[in-house]
């Protein structure tokens, strides 16, 4: 099962690198992670997106938790939660008639082409996992990629819930 999991914690070197250490050393993969400083200098949000059953997931958030640069451990997917990832795709698009079908999936997906060249489009689109999985084998199907980016997945829990120091 896909699992959402979000971290506060310092932001000091080598804090990263103990976290994703402790997915490794249990043998749990990393789908995705996204860290970056929050609205505090000293603190960083870190996303990460694994797979595991329950019994594993709470297992790796209780370590996580006691790890000393980790202020907060929060398992977003429990609870309603809002979710992004952005996505940068480059396609070759050699003829008017290729264009003319990646701008219709453009607008259909609502993304948006962000630099043009004589011989490709690069696009950028937001959205769920799911929805940019979509948009890439649409664009498969139109032209040919010629090489994509992802951000990976951060989140946020809906309503009055929040993850930050007390």
């Amino acid at each position: 099962m896909k699992r959402i999991i979000s971290v506060l914690m310092e932001n000091a070197p080598g804090s990263l690198s103990r976290i994703v250490g402790l997915f490794s050393q249990r043998g749990y993969n990393v789908d995705s992670l996204c860290v970056a400083p929050t609205d505090d200098s000293s603190l960083s949000r870190l996303t990460i997106i694994t797979h595991g059953d329950d019994k594993a997931i709470e297992q790796i958030t209780k370590q996580v938790n006691k790890l000393i640069d980790v202020l907060r451990v929060v398992d977003l997917t429990e609870n309603a939660h809002i979710e992004r990832e952005l996505m940068l795709i480059k396609v070759l698009t050699p003829t008017d008639a290729i264009r003319a079908e990646v701008k219709r999936n453009v607008d259909i997906f609502r993304a948006r082409i962000v630099d043009v060249n004589a011989s490709n489009y690069t696009i950028e689109i937001t959205g769920t996992t799911e929805k940019l999985d979509a948009f890439a084998d649409t664009m498969k199907q139109s032209a040919e990629i010629i090489e994509s980016s992802r951000t990976g997945v951060c989140g946020l829990a809906r309503g009055e819930r929040a993850l930050r120091v007390s």
